[in-house]
């Protein structure tokens, strides 16, 4: 099924929406992609787009055992119509010893249970996407991705008070706690961002922070 030789071959379990988008991306984008669900229907649909695809019980250690899922470095637990199922089938991942388990948790107690038994990345693909269309709602954020509980990077226009000058002329991590990492003329492409670049009105910038000094900095800048 895999080996342990390929390094983009991914096992995702479970092909509702995030799973089988997951998977079909993953698979667009070049990866050796196993897609296993118990849903017979579910399974009859993807077997025309996805490589791969396997109809079985992924809480069963032996079942999982006979299709090779020991040999996956990488596998992502998409279950999302049961908690113990997701646990289950993770568990199970774990004892064949996969190195990096993915899981998506349908609630916050579901994604400690599953931090506890030794998951690798904890997804909550609702609570992510409905937080990043909060910030994206308020106008003044062209794009926001928070990648930890203490830090997010965001693209927005840049702020008329901080153009025409360098930035290290600006203070804007003593002031705001925020650091441009990156900028972009219009038409231009995206560099990385230096002590001495001075930005334009119309440009494009990434910012990084802490969210809450991300959204600060936006909401006091931002539109100026």
């Amino acid at each position: 099924m895999a080996s342990r030789h390929r390094e983009d071959a991914v096992l995702v379990i479970g092909l509702g929406r995030f799973g089988s988008t997951l998977a079909e991306t993953l698979q667009g984008l070049g990866h050796h992609v196993v897609a296993v669900d118990s849903n017979h229907d579910l399974v009859q649909r993807w077997s025309g787009k996805l490589t791969h695809v396997v109809e079985a019980d992924a809480t069963s250690e032996e079942v999982m055992r006979q299709l090779g899922a020991h040999e996956f470095r990488q596998a992502v637990v998409a279950i999302g119509t049961g908690i113990e199922a997701s646990v289950l089938a993770t568990g199970v991942l774990l004892d064949l010893s996969v190195a990096e388990v993915w899981s998506k948790a349908i609630t916050r107690e579901h994604g400690r249970i599953l931090e506890r038994i030794g998951v690798n990345h904890v997804v909550y693909p609702e609570r992510d996407a409905g937080e990043r269309v909060a910030h994206l709602l308020t106008g003044r954020l062209i794009d926001f991705l928070e990648l930890d509980d203490n830090y997010a990077i965001a693209k927005l226009r840049a702020p008329r008070a901080i153009c025409g000058r360098a930035l290290e002329k600006t203070a804007l991590r003593s002031r705001y706690g925020i650091t441009i990492v990156g900028a972009k003329k219009p038409g231009g492409e995206f560099t990385h961002a230096e002590a001495g670049t001075v930005l334009d009105v119309g440009d494009l910038v990434v910012i990084a922070g802490r969210p809450d000094r991300v959204e600060s900095f936006a909401a006091e800048i931002g539109g100026s």
